[in-house]
Parts: structure tokens; sequence; C-alpha cells
């Protein structure tokens, strides 16, 4: 039975279901007697793996095999598989939508929906979920605007979708619970950003906040991939971090790269975690005297 069982779940992230084995000819109470020894571990009723190691997705594929084939891996869960989300936004229960079915899961959140069309279902190394365009609509109704918005160009970024199709699936979602929100960030007229770091984050709320135009963010300019750019005042800005340290190397790789900027003709702009968090008025300042003098 255990050569069975690891046969049918090496393909299934570790798990396998009691029908599966008792399909491929294994009795059942030579199962229980299994399940009862601890060889096989029940993950969910009617689901197993095989022992103390995990594969990395072993939750959400055990999640929809105890649901059944009408089964997807939706919502935060599928966000995190498809890594548009930060592995620890992985919830503590896996999310799953169930087409058709009024069925409840124990240590599953289950979604129902009465109908998921073939373009909103995909499937990723071998799991079952929501494709990415439905998977960023619901997450629509459990995120903050600025965090589906990264959502949305991480997304972009990974090149799963492009913002004109999210831009036409916000129609086909109007009206329901979530779409006013979604159509806002892939509708809107700025496209959704991206930042790589905390001080980034703190640096593009401040300036929104602020209302200094619309910069673009992690882009290549000159050959270079800079941190926020607004080309029509041909001003770079470049943010060194929490946890930066300028060792030689680094310093100089900086005069480099800024002197390839300004060799094409633009102006860099560097700015400290420092002053965002302590200094945030002055650093503001600085930021418009160089946005006028670029004007």
């Amino acid at each position: 039975m255990e050569q069975v069982a690891e046969r049918i779940a090496v393909g299934q992230h570790g798990v396998v279901t009691r029908g599966q084995i008792l399909s491929a000819g294994c009795a059942a109470r030579t199962l229980e007697r299994r399940v009862t020894a601890g060889r096989l571990r029940t993950v969910h009723c009617g689901v197993y793996t095989l022992g103390p190691v995990q594969s990395p997705a072993m939750e959400e594929m055990a999640a929809v095999l105890a649901c059944g084939r009408h089964a997807f891996v939706s919502h935060l869960s599928a966000g995190v598989l498809w890594r548009i989300l930060r592995p620890d936004a992985r919830p503590t229960h896996p999310h799953v939508t169930l087409v058709g079915t009024n069925r409840a899961r124990p240590g599953i959140r289950i979604h129902r929906v009465a109908e998921l069309a073939p373009d909103e279902r995909s499937a990723r190394d071998g799991i079952p979920l929501t494709s990415p365009s439905r998977t960023l609509y619901d997450l629509a109704s459990l995120l903050e605007p600025r965090a589906l918005e990264q959502a949305v160009a991480e997304a972009i970024a990974l090149r799963l979708v492009a913002l004109e199709a999210l831009a036409a699936a916000a129609e086909r979602y109007r009206g329901r619970r979530g779409a006013g929100r979604f159509r806002d960030v892939v509708q809107g007229d700025a496209r959704p950003s991206r930042t790589r770091s905390t001080a980034e984050e703190r640096f593009l709320a401040l300036v929104r906040k602020a209302g200094v135009g619309r910069p673009k963010l992690n882009t290549p300019v000159a050959g270079h991939e800079v941190d926020f750019f607004w080309p029509e005042h041909r001003l770079v800005v470049e943010v060194d971090g929490r946890a930066y340290h300028s060792s030689p190397k680094a310093v100089d790789r900086d005069r480099r790269r800024d002197a390839d900027l300004a060799t094409a003709g633009y102006r860099v702009l560097r700015i400290t975690w420092r002053e965002i968090v302590h200094h945030p008025e002055a650093l503001l300042v600085r930021l418009g005297r160089a946005l006028a003098a670029g004007r």
C-alpha cells in the first residue's frame, strides 16, 4: 500500500485520497490499519500524506482534493501560488472556490460560486486554481487598495496577465462585490506601481499624499533600472533603504551609475531612509525644487 500511495502522491505534492488508494486495488481494512498506525497521516477527511516532510504546496493540493472535482484554489491561497502575493500572505486555512455545490470542509475557507468560466480556471504545478485575472478580482474584496495595486503590478511584471486584459475583465465583474475597487486599480489613470522595499513603499506613499506628479517605478533609464523616474522632468530618484550601508565598492558603483545617467541627460536625486521617516517635509521640499528645475 505504501508503494501505491507514494506513486500517486509523487504527482500530487505528497498527498493522496482514500478513493485513489481504493481504486488502485488496496483493501479498505488495510488502509484503515495504515492510518491507525500513523503510516498515513490524515490531512483532511479522506486525504492523507505519507510522512513528516511536506511539499510547499501540500496544504493547497490537499484542500482541493478534499473538496472534489469542482474545487479550485483561490483568493489569498491562489495569490501566493501565482507568486503575486508574498509567501507570508498564505492564510491559516487554504481558500478554495467551489462551483455549483454547497459543501463545507473543516480547516478550509470555502467560497461558493454558481459558475466559473473556462478562462477563469487554470492550474499551476498540477494544482487546480483560479486564473490570475480571476484571482486578482477575488483579492479586491480582501486587500486594501494599495496592497491590491501591488498584486496587480506583480502579476503584470511576471507576465501572468496584461493590464488591458484586466481592464476588460473589470467590465465582466461590474456590479459584483469588490468590482469597484478592482476597476479603480486596473482602469485608473496611472499604471499600477510595484515597489521592492519598505523604503520605496514609504516614499511612494509620501509622494502620492503630496500630489507630486506620477513617477514611474523600477523602470529602465539609460541602461539602468531606477527606483523612481519623472520623465517630463528628466529626474531620477534613487532610494537608499533602511539597511543601506555604503561600502567603497557600492559607492563606486553608484557613482558610475549616476555618471551614466547624467551623461544621458538625466538628473539624479538620492534620498535616505532617515529623510523619508524623520524629515518628510524637508524631503518634499528637496523633491519639489528638483522637479521645478527640470521644467
